[in-house]
């Protein structure tokens, strides 16, 4: 919700919600599953009283989706495939492996499907470029990435994105006893990647059981993990972030704003990055202060208004925002 303080945040002009229902359950079970119709009706109940609050307001409501969300059933595992070809190096402790980027050669960071591919040195890329044994993916790279906004700082040497119908895992360890500690429990920091398996409990009886006994493990002074994350890349259903075969599997926009649809006809459609400036106009930020801030927008919806550090200042009738470092 922009433009108007609600009584959640009466002195912020902005208002930012986050829905996860329909990612979530859909990757465990399908959007064709009873789960997910179950979830679709929660986020009606949810949204119905931010809406008729927003109405009260006078405030102007958008509604994004990052992404659509498609079937999967081929999970790739490119860091075993940098591994087999020698370019990701790993070190053991305890009988369990770990990665070691600072090594390697090569080593990819996943997200679902798509994937940044780090190479230590250029020459290397021709080793890289094509992964053998992975038939579900396709690389891009150079004015490739450019031509996408994907050639900054931060980005791989190599992008690869997944076929429709599969995805990546974070998997580097080729033993299946050997995997580091914690490739079982939900460590969004030490896995090279997202793994959506942790959204599924390995069995759930036995699953619930050891996450409530492993508090009283800990207060004993047992080191212990929760351990009940599966390593079982087919039970994920649905995964995003690749390129959609059709514009109804992509994301989504929605603004009460009437001048919305104009706006985006106007530019040919929406990309990610146009996003930023739609809100800065329903915000009415001052264009002096539109080029300042992130460049490079990997997750819009945090990061539509911001720039880098202080308030602009005010004049009088100029709408009042937020903006942080």
């Amino acid at each position: 919700m922009v433009r108007h303080g609600t009584s959640c945040a009466p002195n912020a002009p902005t208002s930012r919600v986050h829905l996860p229902h329909l990612d979530y359950d859909l990757q465990r079970h399908s959007s064709h599953s009873a789960e997910a119709v179950r979830a679709a009706g929660q986020v009606d109940a949810d949204v119905a009283p931010l809406l008729a609050e927003a109405e009260s307001a006078g405030a102007t409501v958008v509604v994004l989706s990052e992404y659509g969300i498609t079937p999967v059933s081929r999970p790739g595992d490119l860091n075993r495939v940098l591994r087999a070809a020698g370019l990701l190096e790993f070190c053991t402790q305890g009988g369990m492996e770990y990665p070691d980027p600072w090594t390697s050669w090569a080593f990819a960071v996943v997200d679902h499907q798509v994937a940044h591919v780090h190479v230590r040195d250029e020459t290397g890329l021709p080793r890289v470029r094509d992964p053998p044994r992975v038939d579900t993916a396709r690389s891009s790279g150079g004015a490739d990435q450019a031509r996408h906004g994907l050639d900054h700082d931060r980005s791989g040497k190599l992008v690869i994105t997944a076929d429709p119908d599969s995805w990546f895992t974070h998997y580097y360890w080729l033993d299946g006893d050997r995997p580091p500690d914690f490739a079982r429990t939900v460590e969004i920091h030490r896995k090279p990647g997202y793994d959506p398996a942790e959204l599924i409990h390995d069995d759930p009886a036995k699953g619930c059981l050891k996450a409530a006994m492993a508090p009283a493990r800990r207060r004993d002074g047992l080191r212990c993990t929760m351990g009940v994350v599966p390593l079982a890349p087919s039970r994920v259903r649905e995964s995003h972030c690749g390129i959609p075969e059709s514009p109804l599997d992509g994301p989504v926009l929605l603004c009460s704003d009437p001048a919305a649809p104009g706006w985006a006809e106007a530019r040919n459609g929406l990309r990610a990055t146009d996003v930023r400036p739609l809100v800065e106009q329903l915000l009415r930020v001052p264009q002096k202060y539109r080029a300042v801030g992130f460049q490079f927008l990997t997750k819009p919806t945090a990061r539509f208004c911001m720039r880098a550090g202080g308030h602009p200042p005010r004049t009088q009738g100029e709408s009042r925002w937020t903006s942080t470092s």
